[in-house]
């Protein structure tokens, strides 16, 4: 399987709490809820595509702890995510869950990294990490994110956790996709390509 990270993030790169002012007030934070006025029909359906590829969620314990109090308690039919959140295999790394409520869910203790390279050698089309900032961050750096798509949002809140903050190698991406919606969310999908390669610029009659 691929693993890859689906993140939403601000201009200034803060991934905390894009769904409410309360939904993640960790050290404090109280500039949630920034992704809310942009979303409308072409980031649902775009985001509704993705999921569509998934035979599995990688969750940190955080983001698990809060989907599974979430998402079960959505039983609108006519919601596009819910059914599949709640029916597709979970994987929860962590240290201290010993079993999970949000069923099906398996529990990954010990190493994150070895973990997911273990999933990542099974059959089939994306595992695939949602939120998990920390948990993405970790396996983008150790080479194991396969695809990174960003939903980036026209606001800049300037605190918060941001998603790419962490020491470590360096990564290269490639873009294969991007759009603007109406409300201006750039949806940004990369492919990886390994370490980031280096140049050194000799003037611009090298690049014409």
């Amino acid at each position: 399987m691929k693993i890859t990270l689906t993140e939403f993030v601000t201009l200034d790169g803060v991934c905390q709490g894009p769904g409410s002012p309360d939904e993640d007030t960790t050290d404090g934070f109280t500039r949630g809820g920034w992704l809310v006025p942009h979303i409308e029909g072409a980031f649902v359906q775009r985001v509704s595509g993705w999921l569509d590829l998934a035979d599995g969620l990688l969750l940190g314990r955080r983001t698990y702890e809060a989907f599974a109090r979430d998402w079960p308690k959505i039983t609108d039919p006519a919601d596009p995510f819910a059914e599949r959140m709640n029916a597709l295999p979970k994987y929860v790394v962590s240290g201290t869950l010993t079993e999970g409520t949000w069923h099906p869910t398996t529990v990954l203790g010990g190493d994150p990294v070895r973990a997911a390279a273990e999933l990542r050698e099974r059959p089939g089309r994306e595992l695939q990490i949602h939120g998990s900032a920390r948990l993405g961050d970790t396996l983008l750096e150790a080479g194991l994110v396969d695809v990174l798509r960003l939903v980036v949002a026209p606001t800049v809140v300037r605190t918060g956790r941001r998603l790419l903050n962490g020491p470590g190698s360096t990564s290269g991406l490639r873009l294969v996709h991007h759009e603007a919606t109406p409300n201006g969310l750039l949806l940004l999908e990369y492919e990886t390509t390994g370490a980031a390669s280096q140049g050194e610029y000799e003037g611009v009659a090298a690049f014409v």
